[in-house]
């Protein structure tokens, strides 16, 4: 009977911070902590105004530590994407995860996924599924199943994305591309996974990440159906529309980016 050859993939975990001193130390304390132990840890402070460097570097001696100054651009998603792309840079992994220095990871997350990259080699990118932590409380999200036809992927946040290093580098030129400052580099690589990368995609069905939900994160000003979630709607059907442009793959307005163009028309 075969076996699988055990890979013993190095992972690359990298965090972008920016003004998120309250929850650094679970950030990397989780990671530190994982089961699986052949990892670096490369941390990009963007120029943060409270005590997150003085606490990162703490961890000096642990993780590979980076700072950037003066190179924002105020719009966070691209600040965001930048600050990843400096980390991928040095990475010097075959497998990437990527975190926002606010969430932080379940214990065997890192093994769990590496295990699925050995069992499976032709695995470009995997997802797990988020924890919601609230401040009194967690909600363990479920994979969804889509009911009808739609251009929208099943959305994940950041943090519960791990992808081959090659990969990455190959599409984070237009991956970040400083076009629709409000479109992250989530929902951007979840769009390149569902229409690119197709089959060579895992959904995996485990709640691995804990992703942080406060009043003052970015994600909490979309109210649903306010004026600034319609837009962002709008710019998210534009940004399909340009990907699909890019790759070649037929465009065809549906029901749902027909009505979000003409709300989107009432705002102008």
């Amino acid at each position: 009977m075969s076996t699988l050859k055990k890979v013993n993939y190095k992972a690359s975990v990298l965090i972008a911070n920016y003004n998120n001193q309250k929850y650094l130390i679970d950030c990397i304390d989780s990671i530190l902590n994982q089961s699986y132990k052949n990892i670096e840890i490369i941390v990009l402070d963007d120029s943060s105004n409270d005590n997150s460097f003085e606490i990162l570097k703490r961890y000096k001696d642990k993780i590979i530590l980076l700072k950037k100054k003066n190179s924002k651009t105020n719009i966070a998603s691209y600040d965001q994407a930048e600050s990843y792309h400096e980390c991928l840079k040095i990475a010097s992994g075959e497998i990437i995860f990527l975190c926002d220095s606010d969430d932080f990871f379940a214990e065997k997350k890192i093994e769990n996924i590496i295990k699925k990259f050995e069992d499976n080699n032709e695995s470009k990118i995997i997802f797990d599924l988020p924890i919601y932590k609230y401040d009194n409380n967690i909600v363990y999200k479920k994979l969804k199943k889509k009911f009808y036809k739609s251009f929208w992927p099943n959305i994940f946040p950041t943090s519960c994305i791990a992808i081959k290093r090659k990969d990455f580098v190959n599409n984070f030129p237009y991956l970040s591309c400083q076009e629709f400052p409000d479109i992250w580099l989530d929902f951007r690589m979840i769009v390149l996974s569902e229409y690119i990368y197709k089959d060579n995609t895992v959904y995996l069905n485990e709640n691995l990440t804990y992703y942080r939900q406060t009043k003052t994160s970015i994600s909490s000003k979309f109210k649903f159906l306010s004026k600034i979630w319609w837009k962002r709607r709008y710019q998210a059907h534009n940004y399909i529309k340009f990907f699909f442009k890019i790759n070649k793959i037929s465009f065809k307005p549906n029901t749902d980016y027909i009505v979000t163009k003409l709300i989107n028309r009432f705002f102008k």
